[in-house]
């Protein structure tokens, strides 16, 4: 979207439709891109009563907890695959729900699926990339759909969210393997 009129398409979104903000947070290292962070969020959170999803792709997502709860965050979606608070990611899953934000676990094309499963009873949801993360306008992998089945295999009540690729052509599939939560960025954003 056009990062200077973030809250008039944000709302012209929710208005059209969407159940929420889904909002790339990325740090430079994690992925290669650098975006924005708590102040450009907590300014949206004035300006909007959307369901702000943040899909933080950063190294040490532990230090943002706090920043992204004060900026009005609802649901703190982070990757499996950091390593900054070690092999086990209870701690921060419930460090971030004490702090009244919903929590999701997001996994790379190259992730194993199984790396989410101990944690899906502390989770909201689960995003699964259907690209590498950190560019918009890849093209979808539908190669990711049994990730999805699986998942809704081992839990019939637990959020899927799909990211990566998606639009009009693409929607059905992510749908029919599993899906609930589809983020459509360069489809509905175009330049």
């Amino acid at each position: 979207s056009d990062m200077s009129n973030l809250s008039i398409e944000s709302n012209r979104v929710l208005q059209a439709g969407a159940d929420f903000l889904h909002l790339d947070v990325m740090d430079g290292h994690f992925v290669p891109n650098l975006t924005f962070g708590a102040p450009v969020i907590s300014c949206l959170r004035k300006n909007t009563k959307g369901v702000l999803d943040v899909h933080l792709m950063v190294t040490n997502p532990e230090k943002w907890v706090n920043d992204m709860k004060d900026a009005g965050v609802d649901i703190f979606t982070f990757h499996v695959e950091i390593t900054s608070v070690g092999n086990d990611l209870t701690d921060l899953i419930n460090n971030i729900k004490s702090n009244g934000m919903k929590v999701g676990l997001a996994i790379k094309p190259n992730t194993p699926v199984e790396s989410v499963y101990p944690y899906l009873h502390l989770l909201d949801q689960v995003l699964v990339m259907t690209v590498e993360p950190g560019f918009g306008g890849q093209s979808f992998m539908s190669n990711m759909m049994p990730k999805i089945k699986a998942l809704r295999e081992k839990s019939s009540d637990i959020n899927i969210e799909v990211d990566g690729g998606l639009g009009p052509s693409t929607i059905d599939e992510a749908a029919r393997a599993g899906a609930n939560m589809i983020v459509a960025g360069s489809s509905v954003f175009k330049g």
